[in-house]
């Protein structure tokens, strides 16, 4: 079993601040609180935020949003607008990990959620479930081979190795969704990211 509390001190102390929540209900309603109807808000690759109904209220409650994530929208369009949300106000989305000592470990395809949560946008809202919490880095990068990339890879359709239930090998990089591995050990900007921790299950 994971420490939680072992894992928001270690996280407060990496300046990376941490709300806590019993259903991912509670965790929408607080984060549309606090955003503000004037900002510009972009998304990046997220379930826990669609699961939520996060992405929902977003896209229908006057916000002004960037969507790169519309359905069949031009591939050129869709880099266009990630490129814009790497400048936006608030930038929301998930994680893939998140380690006892207070780490955020992610794998990315295209690199923008990555990109967003280290530089660029002025606040970043991390959506994640207590599920997603494990012992070390070692771990988290464990789980996003075996667990998250092969349920994001058959969600998003891909002929992958880990999608069709194979050992996970070295995808070529046109169609790889783990591209990019970052793990974040600390935060330089006091109060930028917000990780909103939900003990509800939701995402991969």
């Amino acid at each position: 079993m994971v420490d939680v509390e072992k894992t928001c001190a270690a996280l407060e102390r990496n300046k990376i601040a941490v709300l806590r929540f019993k259903t991912g209900a509670e965790a929408r309603d607080e984060a549309l609180r606090r955003l503000p109807k004037d900002a510009q808000i972009a998304l990046g690759g997220s379930t826990t935020t669609a699961q939520i109904g996060l992405q929902d209220a977003l896209r229908s409650g006057g916000f002004n949003l960037i969507d790169a994530y519309v359905p069949d929208l031009a591939r050129e369009e869709a880099i266009r607008r990630r490129r814009q949300g790497l400048l936006a106000d608030y930038f929301i989305t998930g994680t893939n990990a998140i380690t006892e000592s207070g780490e955020l470990v992610n794998m990315d395809g295209l690199g923008n959620r990555v990109a967003a949560q280290i530089f660029g946008p002025r606040k970043v809202f991390i959506f994640a479930s207590l599920k997603k919490i494990v012992p070390d880095v070692h771990s988290a990068l464990h789980r996003i081979r075996t667990v998250a990339a092969p349920m994001n890879a058959r969600r998003l359709g891909l002929d992958i190795p880990c999608a069709r239930g194979e050992d996970c090998s070295d995808c070529p990089p046109e169609r790889s969704i783990c591209n990019y591995t970052v793990i974040m050990h600390h935060q330089s900007a006091k109060d930028r990211l917000l990780l909103f921790l939900i003990e509800e299950a939701f995402g991969f």
